[in-house]
């Protein structure tokens, strides 16, 4: 199906709006941008809606979701149709790779990383969530079935250094509070957003949710900020700058040796 996503959540169904929620936010992007260092020549595996893609460099986009491809802007390249596991390119063709929060979707990520060191003569860089880290979010108290959903889906951040090989170099990404990207840790400082049905579509692990699980949720936390519960156990977190959370950045610094 042309339409499918490769991995677990099919984007024809879940991935509409997601141009306009998950925009990327400019300072994760100087953190990716200045990852991929002098390479002129960029893949992006995964690739979406186009966000975090430099704009100064010639990328490559491939993303197997026809709705995903149709949400790409009009300045950006077309993304080709393809999969991380088998990338329709030469062996090192390209002087740079990026993967962002895309792994956890890949139906074999052993397979996709050994691509991108095939395809990539410089670094790799993978942007994803570490899921040892979400229990440390106030948003698990409310809703433990997506934080569960979660930490089974995304690979543990051993697992994708293994396999980057070479030297690798992982960061924890701090999360601004006025965070443009509308992942999940992006409004830990606007409880109120999770309310909003579009907000929650724009985020997968929400699909994996049952509908009667969110109901739940949604009136817990509405609620709680009604009545002020909220903000009496969590209201330090509406002015904390950053929140180190579970993003990481994992830059692979021999990627192209396979």
């Amino acid at each position: 199906m042309k339409n499918a996503s490769a991995g677990d959540v099919d984007y024809g169904t879940h991935g509409q709006g997601y141009a306009n929620k998950r925009r990327a936010d400019p300072r994760i992007a100087a953190l990716v941008h200045k990852a991929l260092g002098p390479a002129r020549t960029v893949l992006n595996v995964g690739a979406g809606a186009g966000s975090y893609e430099p704009e100064d460099r010639y990328v490559i986009a491939v993303e197997p979701s026809e709705t995903m491809r149709a949400q790409r802007p009009g300045h950006l390249a077309p993304a080709i149709h393809g999969t991380a596991e088998q990338l329709p390119l030469d062996d090192q063709s390209v002087d740079a790779s990026m993967a962002l929060v895309t792994v956890h979707q890949w139906r074999e990520l052993e397979k996709g990383l050994l691509e991108l060191r095939r395809v990539t003569r410089g670094p790799i860089i993978v942007l994803t969530f570490d899921g040892d880290a979400l229990d440390r979010y106030w948003l698990a108290n409310y809703a433990p079935e997506l934080i569960a959903v979660e930490r089974r889906r995304y690979p543990a951040i051993d697992r994708i250094t293994q396999g980057l090989g070479g030297s690798t170099e992982v960061q924890i990404v701090s999360i601004p509070i006025d965070c443009v990207d509308g992942f999940t840790e992006a409004y830990y400082a606007r409880p109120e957003a999770f309310l909003d049905p579009a907000v929650r579509r724009s985020q997968s692990a929400w699909s994996f949710v049952k509908e009667e699980d969110q109901l739940r949720f949604v009136k817990a936390l509405g609620d709680d900020l009604k009545a002020g519960i909220w903000d009496r156990k969590f209201g330090a977190w509406r002015t904390k700058p950053y929140f180190d959370g579970s993003l990481r950045l994992i830059v692979g610094n021999c990627a192209g040796r396979v």
